[in-house]
């Protein structure tokens, strides 16, 4: 199954193309910085890794876009990134503001 996550910045998201799973996040820190609100996938649609796609598409626009990314959302800081810990560089930290 080829899974299209598509960014659609008006409403600050990243979702399947038809709408059902999506990944929503605000931009705080002057833009510098993606917060990760919040992931859902309907029951339908789980054990799929749609989760860890739309998970993937936003840290791959935070590193394209040079951002840190705050995973407040449960399952990116207890699940996506424990297993992907490649991405640990992008997270945001009080110390990372000298940085930017």
């Amino acid at each position: 199954m080829s899974t299209k996550i598509v960014h659609n910045s008006k409403e600050n998201k990243f979702e399947t193309e038809d709408k059902k799973a999506y990944l929503v996040y605000e931009l705080t820190n002057g833009g510098k910085v993606i917060d990760i609100l919040h992931t859902f996938v309907p029951p339908s649609k789980r054990g799929l890794g749609l989760a860890s796609h739309l998970c993937v598409s936003a840290f791959d626009h935070a590193q394209s876009h040079s951002l840190y990314v705050i995973p407040s959302c449960s399952y990116v800081s207890d699940t996506f990134l424990p297993r992907n810990p490649s991405w640990n560089h992008l997270v945001y930290k009080a110390d990372t503001k000298s940085n930017m």
